[in-house]
């Protein structure tokens, strides 16, 4: 919004009035839409249910939380895609839906090995979705079975601390011990890790423009932005009906709001204040940022999608164990035809050629304070019940 034109449109009283309205207000989440954060009861009836209430905490694009699980089969789980909940603008070929649908099957197999059970995942049993579209097919099945052998993962420890950190980082450089951690974390995955530093400042500098570009392309592209507004909650009523997306909380936005001056029908011009303002934000956010982590497949598959988001929950679990923050970038991953100048230069810096490699995961890694959790519908909201 053109601040501007806020200023003349709500005059000052109207916006101290809705501000003194929202005077105590806390911008902290309501509490049912973090509910699942505080761990299911240990004498959960159905251990499925133990399991899934993990498995639900893991990371999705857009925190679309597009799983779906039928229990109809004693010791089974099968896991679907919600076809409701996709992204066809930033993520048109739903590689990054698969991505999320491995992350989700990675915490549920740490969570199964937290009780003794074996979890023998069976991909596409039904078939692989094509490269374009995904149909009602299920994505896994999942069969359970008490094994003496089966070890804990020490990684399940982190399941409940795990949040995407979009905020600032310190310009402190994980040490190489705490990225050779993060590295072998993702070793039951074959995918290629690597990472970029302050040392390589000319990298780095190479690293971040492709981030800017990218973002920027995002928010100047009606389309894609819009994509985010859809699933935009802003304030506490917003964020408890439906306990999922991209969540606003902050007193001076539910002002907005309130006041019908937050418009999420249109996409904001280029040059508005709402796009300059946050593209203004993110790039300092990148500018420092002290390195940056990237995981590239060979081939890119439905199945090795999903096993590069098992790859990538368990990077983000190591990095918690070590006091890091991790954030996707995503933009220049995605498939659609404005951003294929960011797609091409960062699978060139990342010597990944495309078709035969696929860059499946870049993030910001680094120190950051620590951040609240994202909302969860919890497990009944993902469970079939027909």
């Amino acid at each position: 919004m053109n601040r501007r034109n806020f200023v003349r449109l709500a005059g000052g009283g109207a916006v101290l009035g809705a501000s003194a309205s929202l005077a105590g207000c806390s911008s902290e989440l309501p509490p049912e839409a973090i509910a699942p954060w505080r761990g299911p009861a240990a004498d959960t009836a159905d251990v499925r249910h133990w399991i899934l209430s993990h498995a639900i905490l893991a990371p999705h694009s857009h925190n679309l939380q597009s799983w779906l699980v039928d229990l109809r089969q004693s010791g089974e789980i099968t896991l679907y895609c919600d076809l409701t909940r996709l992204l066809p603008e930033t993520d048109p070929l739903s590689r990054q839906i698969m991505m999320s649908h491995g992350t989700f099957l990675e915490l549920l197999d740490i969570a199964a090995r937290q009780k003794g059970l074996r979890a023998d995942i069976t991909l596409f049993p039904q078939g692989e979705f094509g490269p374009v579209a995904l149909d009602q097919r299920p994505v896994a099945r999942i069969r359970l079975s008490a094994d003496a052998a089966v070890q804990p993962d020490p990684l399940f420890a982190q399941i409940l601390r795990r949040h995407t950190n979009r905020e600032a980082y310190a310009m402190r450089e994980p040490s190489p011990e705490a990225l050779r951690a993060i590295a072998a974390s993702v070793a039951p995955h074959p995918v290629r890790t690597g990472f970029v530093g302050t040392g390589q400042p000319e990298l780095m500098q190479r690293h971040r423009a492709i981030a800017m570009q990218a973002w920027r392309i995002e928010l100047v592209t009606p389309r894609t932005i819009m994509e985010s507004f859809k699933v935009l909650r802003v304030g506490p009523r917003e964020i408890a009906e439906h306990r999922d997306g991209l969540t606003i909380n902050t007193p001076m936005v539910r002002a907005l709001a309130a006041l019908g001056l937050f418009d999420r029908s249109k996409a904001p011009a280029p040059d508005d204040t709402a796009t300059t303002g946050q593209i203004k934000d993110f790039n300092a956010k990148i500018a420092a940022t002290p390195a940056f982590f990237w995981m590239v497949t060979e081939g890119n598959g439905r199945a090795t999608q999903v096993n590069a988001g098992r790859a990538y929950v368990r990077a983000q679990l190591a990095a918690t164990a070590l006091g890091l923050a991790m954030q996707p970038l995503s933009q220049a991953l995605q498939e659609y035809p404005e951003q294929a100048r960011p797609y091409a230069d960062i699978h060139a810096l990342l010597e990944a050629p495309p078709p035969r490699y696929t860059v499946q995961m870049w993030a910001r890694l680094g120190f950051a304070p620590q951040v609240g959790p994202s909302p969860r519908r919890g497990v009944q909201a993902h469970l079939i019940k027909t």
